[in-house]
């Protein structure tokens, strides 16, 4: 990265990553002299930014509105406010973004939220997981992409199909997939970005016929898309939740051309 000098005269802003956009908007935010604090949930999304002068790194789950008070509350009382904050969390983060929004709103401080943009191709979008129970799945191979999270209540709204999973390698993943009822050759862990022969073979050896995935707009759901094309197994997408009210959305370009400082 370019290395501008930064100081406290430097322009701040606060940066809420949680998708593959944020080291990307890091970066050139890095380069065009912002100082940015980054919050990612845990250790292993920190290592996709690298050391800056300009970058400080906050590891860790944002504990509700009180928290986001208390960072801009902080950033103000050293006299080097954020000028603006940057929701660049997941679209599934429902939480954290009617959190940001809603106390942004009342501090009347500048938010944007980076959203992605809506991908073409085949897929039946469901708008709810609950919808899922109202597809013949009674004999169907599913795949479920959705997060361990949301397993057991999968499971328990497609009771007609044979289920297996495609989840991270963590030990939490792992203990909520056992728990929902799945075994340990109804389980894949898989780190994202892997190799697309890797997952279709992994379809192929599991007999899928239908795959469970979310609508993200992001290189996941551009992954399970390609999977599906053509003679592929059919796709179910839950939708995208609505964005909060109170930011101004905007696409990665047109965030970026919203943030050029003035030279």
């Amino acid at each position: 990265m370019h290395r501008p000098e930064i100081h406290q005269t430097s322009p701040r802003l606060w940066l809420i990553a949680g998708t593959g956009e944020g080291p990307v908007v890091a970066e050139r935010l890095l380069q065009r002299g912002w100082h940015l604090t980054v919050s990612v949930v845990g250790a292993t999304a920190a290592l996709a930014y690298p050391p800056h002068p300009g970058l400080t790194l906050r590891v860790g789950a944002i504990d509700g509105e009180k928290e986001i008070r208390a960072e801009l509350a902080a950033a103000k009382s050293v006299g080097w406010p954020y000028l603006v904050v940057v929701d660049a969390s997941h679209p599934f983060a429902c939480l954290v973004s009617r959190q940001l929004a809603a106390t942004c709103e009342q501090l009347g401080q500048r938010l944007i939220r980076l959203v992605r943009p809506t991908l073409p191709g085949a897929a039946k979008i469901l708008p709810s997981l609950e919808q899922l129970s109202s597809q013949s799945l009674q004999g169907h191979c599913l795949l479920l992409a959705i997060g361990a999270r949301q397993l057991k209540h999968a499971l328990a709204c497609s009771p007609g199909a044979k289920h297996f999973a495609r989840l991270l390698p963590s030990p939490s993943a792992l203990q909520l997939a056992m728990a929902a009822g799945l075994t340990a050759d109804q389980v894949a862990c898989l780190r994202p970005g892997s190799k697309l022969e890797v997952e279709r073979a992994l379809i192929r050896r599991w007999r899928i016929t239908t795959v469970l995935a979310r609508q993200s707009g992001g290189a996941t759901e551009q992954l399970w898309r390609k999977l599906c094309e053509g003679p592929g197994p059919e796709l179910l997408l839950i939708g995208r939740p609505a964005e909060p009210a109170g930011a101004q959305a905007l696409s990665q370009a047109d965030l970026l051309s919203a943030l050029v400082l003035p030279q």
